[in-house]
């Protein structure tokens, strides 16, 4: 994950071996959204657009297959306390 400047975004990170696009959102209970079958030039147009916000809301925000997955900080965290 590689953190944003963006309004509504953390972070964001891009798997090539299962073409997963990764965004931490600033805002919620900093879970990572996963959003599957993003081809690699996909994740280019997203992470150089001028504005990631606004790219996120046209092209990846309407997607219905994403799912979520607990940010590692918090995840190590609960860990811990196992």
């Amino acid at each position: 994950m590689t953190e944003v400047q963006s309004s509504q975004l953390k972070a964001i990170g891009y798997c090539p071996a299962t073409k997963t696009l990764a965004c931490q959102f600033l805002r919620g209970e900093q879970k990572t959204a996963l959003y599957p079958g993003v081809e690699p030039e996909q994740f280019e147009a997203f992470r150089t657009s001028e504005s990631l916000g606004k790219h996120f809301g046209a092209h990846i925000k309407t997607r219905k297959d994403f799912s979520y997955a607990d940010a590692p900080e918090k995840a190590e965290a609960e860990e811990a306390k196992a």
